[in-house]
């Protein structure tokens, strides 16, 4: 807890909140206007591990585009009117 009071876990899940929201409507409106869907990928392809027994599969991928980083402004936003 900062000593202001607010709780950095709640600015966490608003801008994961902000990010989720905003690609889904890039998606969404990209239909309509392809400019909103150009967006870049981040992350780390599949890497799996196979025992034979167990398989694991890891990797972490992000797909950012034009809403998400809109989404994640209003977020940061609305966590400082709090």
């Amino acid at each position: 807890m900062r000593r202001d009071g607010r709780n950095g876990w709640i600015m966490l899940l608003m801008v994961i909140c902000g990010l989720v929201i905003g690609g889904f409507l890039g998606e969404l409106i990209g239909n309509y206007l392809p400019i909103l869907k150009y967006g870049y990928k981040l992350g780390v392809s599949a890497h799996e591990w196979n025992f034979h027994v167990l398989r694991l599969t890891f990797g972490l991928e992000f797909n950012i585009n034009m809403f998400s980083v809109l989404g994640i402004i209003i977020a940061i936003y609305a966590y400082r009117k709090l």
